[in-house]
């Protein structure tokens, strides 16, 4: 019975502050009645930021809402970037600049280049090892950012335009030089020194990756992948003391001098530049790279 007549009282209370905002109050002071209106209420809404810190994705959320929303212009996007990132990797040392359209999607624009042969000093090329003496990396390149699930995880994509110039040197292994399946005196040869370069002008490219947050300005990142950059050029020569002419070995694996043979150093020089050329790693040119993300 009392839950019912407090449920009664509550409704009538309500129903009264009802028909007072609905109907004018009348006031009687010494027999003058004066009519007041009652105003209406004026309920303050806050709207909601247009922009959140997504601290999951590290990126900032509703840009392309923004953008072509009109409250922010494609310039203020442009000179108000997202990010800027240092790395280092197997294209050099380099920086981007990432602009976020959404929390799942944002567009890079970066460097990386300088001298690599402290991060890869040799690779072999069929029996041949070639030391990186040094090289001259330049990689401007353009790509985006996604993040499928708006997370840590990121696959990445863009196109690179390399200017790559490497210097390697051979010496052989032991006192033998295998080029074209046959082996050849190094002391004859003497030091296969050359350059190889890329022939792409443009180089797509594909990585997977990942950038976790550490704060809510500073994250870390890692990829792997590679880049499409077609065959290289490259120019060997035969350099140091040694013969004109150089001796060879037989099917049995013994040492034949060929004095009035046709072969020379060059000849196994143009033998060596021809598979440095297929070299199959160049032409897919692995990506691997770290660094570290400010957001803004």
């Amino acid at each position: 019975m009392k839950l019912i007549k407090l449920t009664a009282i509550s409704a009538a209370v309500l129903a009264s502050t009802a028909a007072l905002a609905a109907e004018p109050v009348i006031v009687v002071n010494n027999n003058d009645a004066v009519v007041y209106k009652a105003e209406p209420v004026a309920v303050a809404y806050q709207a909601a930021p247009a922009y959140a810190y997504n601290s999951d994705a590290g990126i900032v959320r509703n840009t392309t809402g923004a953008v072509f929303g009109g409250t922010k212009t494609f310039f203020q996007t442009a000179v108000n970037p997202a990010s800027v990132s240092a790395e280092v990797g197997t294209l050099g040392y380099g920086a981007n600049i990432g602009w976020s359209l959404n929390d799942k999607v944002e567009l890079q624009a970066g460097w990386a280049g300088g001298d690599v042969s402290d991060i890869k000093d040799n690779f072999d090329v069929n029996d041949i090892e070639y030391d990186i003496t040094d090289s001259d990396f330049s990689n401007p390149y353009l790509g985006v950012q996604i993040r499928p699930a708006a997370n840590w995880f990121t696959m990445g994509a863009g196109i690179i335009v390399p200017d790559n110039d490497i210097d390697v040197e051979a010496r052989g292994e032991g006192n033998i030089f295998n080029v074209g399946d046959v082996d050849y005196f190094s002391n004859e040869v003497g030091t296969l020194a050359g350059t190889v370069e890329h022939r792409n002008d443009l180089a797509p490219y594909l990585t997977v990756g990942f950038r976790p947050n550490i704060s809510d300005r500073w994250g870390v990142f890692g990829e792997i992948g590679a880049a499409y950059m077609g065959k290289t050029d490259a120019t060997v020569r035969a350099v140091g003391d040694a013969t004109e002419n150089v001796g060879y070995f037989d099917a049995s694996g013994n040492p034949v001098e060929k004095n009035d043979s046709d072969v020379t150093r060059g000849d196994v020089a143009a033998q060596a530049e021809r598979e440095l050329e297929d070299k199959d790693w160049l032409e897919w040119f692995p990506i691997v790279k770290v660094g570290a993300t400010y957001r803004f």
